[in-house]
């Protein structure tokens, strides 16, 4: 007995209505991949941010309890 096949209805995206992408979804991974590109190139102008003393001190006074 076989099982009966089910043939996948025809999407209604596949005239081309819907495919065409926003402006930004091209934009934004390019803006990225360039800005992550140059700081590769000149690492001098990627500068660590400083974070608050408080949580630099939570985060230390975590890490030395769980060492513990």
């Amino acid at each position: 007995m076989s099982a009966p096949t089910h043939t996948r209805p025809q999407s209604a995206t596949s005239g081309g209505v819907g495919t065409r992408l926003p402006w930004w979804a091209l934009a934004l991974p390019t803006l990225a991949f360039i800005t992550l590109f140059v700081l590769i190139l000149n690492p001098a102008d990627a500068h660590a941010a400083t974070g608050d003393p408080a949580i630099t001190q939570l985060v230390e006074r975590v890490q030395q309890l769980i060492a513990r």
